[in-house]
């Protein structure tokens, strides 16, 4: 029984599935099957509206109408001739101005449907074989009133009631008035569908820059966050190695300051994934965090100047010593400022440290009227080696994101010199 019913369970399930596959293939064919339908419908709902409307003739053909506008979307142009079709016999049986008119709209809402949702190969198609049907209707069934070409002349020389002058002037109008409503149907939807592919475009490009933007961002604080560690961590690795055997104790300051150095990159790094992450789950980082607490060191709040006395131990941890110009009171910043002053002078340190050759260096904060300015001197060898690294670009981009400027090359006298001016907008000073 087990068995028989195991087997049973899939061929249960089989059946919604196989529906589920079968259903728009039918559907498909049930709406063309009505389209198809759509003409002699509308032929029948007015020759027996001449006697007057039935209410089921009547829902018939505008459920169908429905029909064959939803068909539209799928395949213009063939949904398109039906629903022509649909107005032409309309206009056959029953010739009417109103009815008549009623056909024009037909057509031009189509048109401008069209033009502001399909490409404009297939809306100028749409556009002329609408014009072409409505104006064979104009002259094959005029409505009553109108002037039939292929009737005889009464010999008062009048054509279907309507002097031979007459009928040219009316017909003639009524042309014009097609040609209008459906280029300014055509114009409208056209001009619509530009517009959307127009702000289309420019979201697609606004989130291009967007994406850009935080990529860079991103890749700045790692590079400044990480790239100032590795370089301590360098110097004190190899500080240690040398004197791990002479002096015990200074290679043991060495593996201190390497630990300590680690911790504050691995909780910044921890920091930056964090915010990279919050916007999935912030109940799921929380629990995150509070697991790996006892592995890190508590989280601290974004770097600033007044984290400047700890750039100033790690480039001396680092053999260099840095002579510190701050004059004036420390007053606060704006955050995004104060964290590019702070991004700028790590990254300024590191290159002193790593590439200057020199024991000491000059850093000078001053916040004047409307501007920070941030200068890094050195008396080393005057350059960069070539393929260093972002480390410029990356300092540049922080100042130019802040409309400030930025220097940075050889000084005259020997050395290497970095200088920023960030402007403090009102509300910062």
């Amino acid at each position: 029984m087990d068995i028989e019913a195991g087997q049973a369970a899939p061929e249960q399930g089989r059946g919604p599935r196989v529906a589920g596959r079968l259903w728009p293939p039918v559907r498909t064919g049930l709406a063309w099957s009505g389209a198809v339908a759509y003409p002699f419908v509308t032929y029948v709902t007015f020759d027996h509206g001449q006697q007057g409307f039935e209410i089921l003739m009547v829902l018939a053909s505008i459920a169908l109408t429905a029909v064959v506008v939803s068909l539209l979307r799928r395949r213009p142009l063939p949904a398109l001739v039906f629903l022509l079709l649909g107005a032409v016999t309309a206009t056959m049986e029953m010739r009417k101005t109103e009815v008549s008119y009623l056909q024009i709209f037909v057509g031009v809402c189509a048109v401008g449907c069209l033009a502001a949702t399909r490409p404009r190969r297939t809306s100028v198609a749409a556009a002329l074989m609408a014009f072409t049907a409505q104006l064979l209707s104009l002259f094959a069934f005029p409505p009553d009133g109108g002037c039939d070409p292929t009737a005889g002349v009464p010999p008062e020389g009048m054509v279907n009631g309507c002097a031979p002058s007459g009928w040219v002037s009316n017909n003639g109008e009524t042309v014009a008035f097609i040609a209008v409503a459906l280029i300014a149907a055509w114009m409208v939807g056209s001009s619509s569908r530009e517009r959307r592919a127009h702000a289309e475009a420019l979201r697609s490009q606004a989130t291009a820059r967007a994406i850009t933007a935080e990529r860079l961002r991103i890749a700045r604080e790692l590079h400044d966050m990480i790239a100032h560690s590795i370089g301590v961590i360098a110097i004190q690795a190899g500080v240690g190695s040398r004197v791990i055997e002479t002096q015990p104790a200074e290679a043991r300051n060495a593996l201190t300051t390497i630990e300590n150095t680690s911790r504050e990159t691995l909780a910044g790094l921890r920091r930056t994934l964090v915010a990279l992450r919050r916007p999935e789950s912030d109940a799921a980082m929380d629990a995150e965090l509070a697991s790996d607490r006892d592995d890190l060191t508590p989280r601290e709040p974004t770097p600033g100047l007044a984290d400047i006395d700890r750039l100033v131990a790690s480039a001396l941890d680092a053999g260099v010593r840095v002579e510190l110009r701050w004059p004036g009171g420390h007053e606060p910043l704006p955050a995004d400022i104060d964290l590019a002053a702070f991004r700028i002078l790590q990254e300024a340190l590191t290159n002193v440290v790593r590439h200057a050759g020199t024991e000491s260096c000059r850093v000078s904060v001053e916040r004047r009227a409307a501007e920070l300015s941030i200068e890094v001197e050195d008396g080393g060898r005057g350059g960069l080696p070539a393929g260093t690294g972002f480390g410029l670009v990356g300092m540049r981009e922080r100042v130019a994101l802040l409309h400030g400027r930025f220097t940075a090359g050889p000084r005259p006298e020997g050395g290497f010199r970095v200088a920023a001016l960030l402007p403090v907008p009102e509300e910062g000073r």
